[in-house]
């Protein structure tokens, strides 16, 4: 009868080399990957200067405040592949507008931003249209919706809202 002792298998240096160079390579590799697709999916960019924004924000605030005094409210519609905004006063009649932009914009995604302008019902002279509409309809998903409403004022009516699309409508 022999015995066949097998002699164990040393740990040497080359396998700590190997284990080392291994770990950080996987490390700089999941980096590398991370850093890349956050440049490529939202620059990160608010605002182009904050030094200049933080000097206009007071302007701002006051044009917000003087704009809700008014009491109007924006009533917003998505809906069967159809975009439409009306505004409405403190006593619920219905304003006319002469124009009506919206932008939506993506919270993470700023190349999927879409901007429309929505035109007034035909037959009907803009300056008399109470409710503005466009064929669109937008992606699922969460949106910053920025409106810009011109009611006669000197500056148009800002409504500015986060919404969530689903199935194509608003929900």
């Amino acid at each position: 009868m022999s015995t066949d002792i097998q002699k164990p298998r040393e740990f040497t240096g080359w396998h700590m080399l190997i284990v080392i160079v291994s770990f950080f390579a996987v490390v700089i590799g999941v980096n590398v990957t991370m850093a890349t697709l956050a440049r490529e999916s939202w620059t990160g960019l608010v605002v182009e200067n904050t030094y200049v924004a933080s000097q206009q924000f007071n302007e701002e605030t006051r044009k917000g405040r003087a704009q809700a005094a008014l009491g109007w409210t924006g009533k917003l519609i998505v809906a069967s592949g159809e975009v439409r905004y009306s505004l409405v006063d403190a006593h619920g009649k219905a304003l006319p507008l002469r124009g009506v932009r919206i932008l939506f914009r993506h919270p993470a995604y700023q190349a999927e931003d879409e901007a429309l302008t929505l035109a007034a019902p035909a037959g009907v002279a803009a300056r008399n249209a109470q409710e503005f509409a466009v064929r669109h309809t937008p992606r699922d998903g969460v949106w910053i919706v920025e409106i810009d409403a011109d009611a006669g004022l000197a500056t148009p009516f800002r409504d500015v809202r986060r919404v969530m699309i689903e199935n194509g409508a608003l929900q």
